[in-house]
């Protein structure tokens, strides 16, 4: 399988995009939320919203995060619009959001033209409980359709996911578990191409190579550029020597 990572504006690569050339859209655009008033929700940085102050890990910052709401959706409206124009008949859009952003990214995806067709919880055992309350243990994807689903295909997939931030080795602040990841790629028939128009640290790109789709990534981050850039450069490389070690097959 191959990549192609973009690095620059979401937007303007996507406007460069022939039509019908991708088949599933699997992104984890920045969320612009994290604040219960708008000076907290645009005026702190992606770490001052998301990283406590007593974390083991200094990862860098991310751009993005300086919207609000209003501005957010009418983004990722023309974002999501894009993406639809460039997607073949019966792909699906996949996009992470938290609890207060959920609502407006619905808003947007249907906006763009596409077919809200639920919202997945993604559950994470180890987020941290919450004095006098229920922990928000809970990010969401909302998913959509281009036209319809593709009923053809043998694919069955679950409706909610449960599984941690990544821990050991982790890159980026809001950095998704591969292994949910890897689900749901399957979303692309295989040999397809994923498009994630915010790329971050690679995850989306890593899933989609190990289970034998091809990749179109956008990152606006020099640095999570580099860093997704040497992640998926790994993950071909492990791909290579396994299918090698596949088809050479034991000596008679």
């Amino acid at each position: 399988m191959s990549y192609t990572l973009h690095r620059g504006d979401a937007l303007t690569v996507l406007k460069s995009l022939p039509d019908e050339s991708v088949n599933a859209v699997i992104t984890d655009p920045p969320y612009n939320s994290g604040g219960r008033t708008s000076s907290d929700r645009t005026g702190r940085t992606a770490r001052a919203k998301y990283v406590t102050g007593n974390s083991a890990h200094d990862l860098a910052n991310f751009p993005g995060e300086n919207r609000d709401q209003r501005s957010y959706r009418s983004w990722l409206t023309d974002l999501l619009t894009e993406a639809y124009r460039a997607s073949t008949e019966h792909a699906v859009a996949m996009v992470f959001t938290d609890w207060r952003q959920e609502p407006t990214t619905t808003d947007a995806l249907q906006m763009a033209g596409w077919t809200w067709s639920g919202t997945i919880p993604w559950i994470k055992p180890a987020s941290r409980p919450r004095k006098g309350g229920p922990k928000q243990d809970s990010e969401f994807i909302v998913w959509g359709v281009k036209g319809s689903l593709d009923n053809t295909r043998d694919l069955y997939l679950p409706g909610h996911y449960i599984a941690s931030q990544p821990r050991k080795d982790r890159v980026h602040i809001t950095q998704k578990p591969v292994e949910i990841m890897r689900k749901l790629v399957q979303v692309c028939p295989e040999g397809g191409t994923v498009l994630d128009p915010f790329t971050g640290s690679g995850s989306t790109g890593v899933a989609a190579l190990r289970e034998g789709r091809r990749f179109i990534g956008v990152e606006l981050s020099s640095h999570y550029a580099d860093v997704a850039e040497a992640r998926l450069l790994e993950t071909m490389q492990q791909t290579a020597r396994r299918e090698d070690f596949i088809l050479a097959g034991p000596e008679g």
